[in-house]
């Protein structure tokens, strides 16, 4: 079982950052992946960027790559979204997810996810 707790969200002016946080309790976080996702108004929830237990081999949507960057503390339980060069249309709702397997972009092949984190971008 893992509790998964995001943080860090807020409002930014284009071109600006921010860094979002997933606290998560559990035993099994340092086997975990982990996944952020993010939902805007009226859409799908879309995967953002994945990455394994190991830390190697983080994944992204083309949508961010080369702006954010997902990496992860063990030692802590936390794993993190950096966010750099924001667009308006980042503009959404940011959870973490976790499940047992490899990095996968699908939903529903993940098992925890936390309640979510607001991020608006201001044009």
């Amino acid at each position: 079982q893992v509790q998964l707790v995001e943080s860090g969200g807020g409002l930014v002016q284009a071109g600006g950052s921010l860094r979002l946080s997933c606290a998560a309790s559990g035993r099994t976080f340092s086997s975990s992946t982990m996944g952020w996702f993010r939902m805007a108004p009226g859409k799908d929830r879309d995967f953002v960027a994945g990455i394994r237990w190991t830390g190697s081999s983080p994944t992204y949507a083309d949508s961010v790559k080369g702006r954010f960057t997902i990496f992860r503390d063990n030692a802590k339980n936390t794993v993190y979204l950096q966010m750099n060069s924001l667009k308006s249309e980042d503009t959404a709702v940011y959870y973490c997810a976790a499940r047992g397997g490899l990095v996968t972009t699908q939903v529903r092949e993940y098992d925890y996810w936390g309640q979510g984190t607001q991020v608006t971008v201001s044009s």
